[in-house]
């Protein structure tokens, strides 16, 4: 069986070093990349591949929001890449419906492993997880945070991204295939719910809450 990835990474030259480890495996072929969550969710659309490999932090739509539209509407496996291992960003993309999650450090020795563990069913997590994931199984750990973020809807979430961004409306209706007015409704509601008068502290909320990286 040859399993085909999507492989997404807003960072060219780290796609393209897992691009060249990945081609090496004669069981593995990567259909196609991308540089953003939302081209991401399309491209699986599209082209209905085995797995798809998503970053977390990326520009547009990051990695957490992607993969819930991408296991909402496929059953494509989703495996995490990230460099980070803390206890919100594995419960996010868990959560959102990954079934692997690894850190960046030990990518390269590790991808092709789990991308043959998700294809067949199974999951996978880096060792460096391990311990975030039971730790917290007690607690509970597919219980949504007390976090700022779980009074958004999704669709609310996409648009809080893009703004914080710096993306214009017309812009931000356009990506979502929506008129002005549903966006600027979706702003109302966000800046209503969140208690938030200036797109500085939705950008300050936004950064702290793992939504976008402190880089946009």
């Amino acid at each position: 069986m040859n399993i085909k990835v999507v492989l997404v990474d807003d960072h060219k030259l780290i796609r393209q070093g897992l691009y060249s480890m990945i081609e090496k495996e004669k069981d593995i072929t990567v259909v196609a990349q991308a540089s953003n969550g939302r081209e991401a969710v399309r491209l699986v659309d599209e082209l209905n591949p085995d797995v798809v490999i998503l970053d977390i932090n990326m520009p547009d739509l990051n990695g957490i929001d992607a993969a819930k539209l991408i296991s909402k509407n496929s059953n494509t496996k989703i495996i995490a890449l990230s460099i980070h291992a803390t206890r919100r960003f594995v419960t996010g993309m868990l959560h959102a419906g990954a079934v692997a999650y690894l850190v960046k450090q030990c990518a390269y020795e590790e991808l092709a492993n789990a991308i043959r563990a998700v294809a067949d069913n199974k999951s996978y997590l880096s060792p460096q997880i391990h311990d975030v994931v039971v730790s917290d199984y007690a607690a509970n750990l597919f219980k949504d945070e007390d976090s700022f973020l779980s009074i958004l809807t999704l669709r609310e979430r996409e648009v809080l991204q893009l703004v914080v961004e710096g993306v214009k409306s017309e812009d931000i209706a356009a990506r979502l295939f929506v008129n002005i007015k549903t966006v600027s409704s979706h702003r109302t509601q966000i800046m209503k719910k969140l208690n938030i008068k200036s797109v500085a502290e939705l950008t300050r909320l936004a950064i702290s809450e793992g939504l976008i990286s402190a880089d946009y």
